[in-house]
């Protein structure tokens, strides 16, 4: 077998992993993998920042359940993933980053672009490699891929010094990847799983309570069959949105501090709280004394560390969400007599539970001026047959997406969540468009937020990817400003955007359509011939400047404790 340089063997191993799609940014220490990247099937999407690059193959591993790829240069082109891995790291998004680094001779000399990397990033990634020779490329490659997709997903950045990927060796077929100390553990434990399925069956009160690990184990139609089969309410995290029907009876929302009522009431209710792929978030539990109080707490995860770090559980169960789902559902298939007696003991808590949803209802009142819940529930009412993707950035237009926008299927929202990085929700839906060339795929942006990577409106163009931007345009840096007017004395220091671009000419300018609303009855129309567009499209929608999101749980107080209006 005749020598091959390391940047074709990265290719080559690349397509052995199935990846179809890289996003990236050339620079001198990546040119030689970029000199070989048209001989490969791996198709690149030329990005105008680095941290869109992450950011774009988060929003396709989001999307398509695959590992998202990322390649960039050294120094400046590494430190500007460090967004996107922290981003991905938090929401357990399983990602590959290859970053270009100088030769191995010259790393610690401060050499030109030169950045410790891997040093930087050990606290936001799963894992990270530098590779110091060309021999050991092929098995790092392999290594990252295992541990960015298995056990609980996350980022792994690979550091490619220059003389590595121009360097040569043969390259050999790499064995079944092991790593020795690294075994996740998928099976849930039977006996944990018979005493949680008798709590669960004795239970008057209780919750399922789902977060985005029941998505990345697509375990989304057993929970929703578990769910059913016992009528169990369920709320879901911002992360889990989609894991449940919303248009189910079953279905509470989302809990915790943008939460609905009937959610955060059932949770502080509830006298058994089982936990599905969810991490106890302080924006889910507020005060950590008061959460689910008088509730015995189950809790499955695959990360064991996940489990009683925030909150005290009862029954921890360590392992694949879908696993211990099937497992639970050949118990109750086993036990109809006691789910079907359990399934109709929860009538009376149903009825309590749809008397706090008629207490308190998300809503808004629409008057002459657009209210930002109106444009979200417009682009719900209109969309609803088409299974679209929705990406947001963070602020206030992330909450009202995530509280208006109905999720029916898992996969369909793309948002950050541990992170809330602003910048997030328009290369995320680049991504997203790239893995579902015909969905559509709407990003409902702020004005604040979208100005983060507004620059990609450039890679959509070029590469004439049709996704909806949907500015929700408040002239303010929204959620700062909210909690300045409700904390802080109305004191709006630094959170006016009063010298904005003209979003319409932006749009234009990088040879996408503008569109613009100022008037409710112009949201509709402004909103189909967007949709219907077969390019890029830009929609500024200017809506009410200092509406809020409601609930809201002050910081530090019980989940039970909201502001309604």
């Amino acid at each position: 077998m005749k020598e091959i340089s390391g940047a074709q063997i990265l290719l080559e191993v690349l397509q052995e992993q199935g990846v179809e799609v890289i996003f990236g940014y050339p620079g001198g220490a990546v040119i030689n993998l970029y000199d070989h990247l048209p001989e490969y099937s791996c198709r690149h999407f030329l990005v105008r920042h680095e941290q869109a690059a992450v950011h774009a193959a988060d929003g396709y591993a989001r999307a398509t359940g695959k590992t998202g790829v990322a390649l960039v240069t050294s120094g400046p082109g590494a430190t500007n993933t460090v967004t996107g891995l922290a981003t991905a790291s938090m929401d357990s998004i399983p990602m590959v980053v290859f970053t270009g680094q100088v030769p191995t001779p010259l790393i610690g000399n401060d050499a030109f672009q030169e950045a410790d990397i891997v040093g930087i990033t050990r606290p936001c990634t799963k894992h990270n490699f530098l590779v110091k020779r060309v021999e050991d490329l092929e098995r790092i490659i392999n290594e990252a891929f295992h541990i960015a997709g298995s056990g609980r997903p996350g980022p792994v950045l690979v550091d490619l010094p220059k003389d590595v990927i121009a360097g040569k060796c043969r390259k050999r077929k790499v064995a079944k990847t092991s790593l020795k100390g690294y075994n996740p553990n998928y099976t849930g434990h039977p006996g944990q799983i018979q005493r949680a399925v008798k709590v669960i069956l004795k239970a008057r009160k209780p919750v399922f309570y789902v977060g985005g690990g029941v998505v990345l184990a697509d375990a989304a139609a057993k929970l929703t069959a578990l769910a059913r089969a016992l009528k169990i309410p369920v709320t879901t995290t911002l992360m889990g949105l989609g894991a449940f029907p919303e248009d189910d009876q079953l279905s509470l929302g989302m809990l915790g501090m943008h939460g609905t009522y009937r959610a955060n009431m059932a949770v502080t209710e509830s006298d058994v709280l089982v936990a599905f792929g969810a991490r106890f978030d302080d924006r889910v539990t507020g005060r950590i004394d008061t959460f689910a109080a008088d509730a015995k707490i189950i809790h499955v995860d695959i990360d064991p560390t996940s489990i009683s770090k925030n909150v005290d559980v009862d029954i921890p169960i360590v392992g694949d969400v879908g696993d211990v789902l099937d497992k639970m559902l050949e118990l109750i298939e086993g036990s109809a007599r006691e789910t079907e007696t359990a399934a109709g003991g929860h009538d009376e808590w149903l009825s309590e539970v749809e008397h706090w949803r008629n207490l308190h209802k998300l809503s808004y009142e629409q008057n002459e001026i657009i209210k930002p819940q109106f444009v979200v529930e417009k682009i719900g009412e209109l969309t609803q047959d088409d299974n679209p993707i929705v990406s947001t950035e963070v602020g206030q237009n992330q909450m009202w997406a995530a509280q208006f926008f109905t999720f029916t299927k898992p996969r369909s929202w793309l948002t950050s969540g541990g992170l809330g990085t602003m910048g997030y929700g328009l290369p995320a839906a680049m991504g997203a468009q790239v893995a579902f060339p015909e969905r559509l795929v709407i990003d409902i942006a702020g004005d604040g937020s979208i100005q983060m990577n507004s620059q990609e409106l450039a890679t959509v163009v070029q590469y004439n990817l049709p996704v909806k931007v949907i500015i929700l345009n408040n002239g303010y840096l929204g959620m700062v400003r909210q909690w300045q007017e409700l904390f802080f004395n109305k004191h709006y220091s630094s959170t006016t955007m009063n010298h904005a671009p003209d979003f319409v000419k932006l749009a234009e300018a990088y040879g996408a359509l503008g569109l613009r609303a100022t008037k409710p009855d112009e949201v509709e129309p402004v909103l189909k011939q967007a949709f219907t567009h077969p390019g890029p499209v830009v929609v500024d929608i200017v809506v009410a400047a200092e509406e809020n999101v409601y609930p809201m749980v002050p910081a530090g107080e019980a989940i039970s404790n909201m502001l309604l209006v």
